[in-house]
């Protein structure tokens, strides 16, 4: 019997992940302007999605040449990595996207902010699972006007382990007082999937155009469980339902 749904943030209720995407590209793009275009530093960063911070870092710096760069910065951003000084540079440029309201709000994803509304409506128990660190994901969940539907927000900073680790399920459901086989769990990268599936919880993947190709490739989940057009989306929760016996 499900009791709990839990969600993931970035590219799941919002296209944030669009948004970290040209963050990087425009990072990139600053520390060489006449060497990187920004559309291919986007293509790449669906290569790495849903990974942690350092390793997206490093993978888009090796890919790009962008070390020598970053290293210059060091004593400037008062980092010890070149990563670190990469993301420094792309976090001003991510901030700027999010500080305006109207971005996140015109990078909302309708059918499962619906499903998150329709769940909390039929007081089923809610929660935020989220590698996005707590201040980023508070000005998302603040902007949406989503805090209210959930009954416990995990970030990053709640954690050791990010995903594809189930640490942050297990804090979820412990929280919630819920069992990972009366959970169900929405996630749109192979990592959160992995999560997920680790942790125990039924799992659908709602795929984006940065995470379509490496979700159907992973062979993560059976196609009934992965959600590529908003209308699938409750084909798969009630597929779920019915196995467990719900109606």
């Amino acid at each position: 019997m499900i009791q709990a749904v839990v969600f993931d943030l970035d590219g799941t209720l919002v296209q944030t992940e669009k948004l970290k995407a040209l963050s990087y590209a425009r990072a990139a793009k600053e520390l060489c302007p006449r060497d990187i275009e920004v559309a291919a530093v986007v293509e790449a960063f669906k290569d790495v999605v849903g990974l942690p911070r350092y390793q997206v870092a490093t993978a888009l710096m090796e890919r790009f040449d962008l070390t020598e760069k970053s290293t210059a910065l060091l004593p400037e951003l008062g980092v010890s990595e070149p990563w670190q000084a990469f993301v420094q540079v792309r976090l001003k440029h991510y901030h700027a996207l999010i500080e305006d309201p109207q971005v996140l709000l015109d990078n909302r994803w309708p059918h499962t902010i619906g499903f998150l509304k329709q769940v909390r409506a039929a007081n089923c128990k809610v929660a935020l699972a989220t590698m996005s660190h707590c201040e980023q994901a508070n000005r998302v969940l603040d902007v949406l006007d989503l805090r209210q539907y959930f009954d416990f927000v995990a970030t990053r900073d709640d954690v050791e382990e990010g995903k594809p680790d189930p640490e942050i399920y297990d804090l979820v459901m412990r929280k919630l007082g819920v069992l990972s086989k009366n959970c169900l769990a929405l996630e749109d990268s192979p990592s959160g999937v992995k999560a997920a599936i680790r942790s125990g919880a039924h799992t659908i993947a709602v795929t984006t155009p940065f995470t379509h190709k490496r979700i159907h490739q992973s062979g993560l989940l059976p196609d009934n469980q992965i959600v590529d057009t908003p209308q699938e989306l409750m084909d798969a929760v009630e597929m779920i339902m019915r196995r467990e016996g719900q109606h």
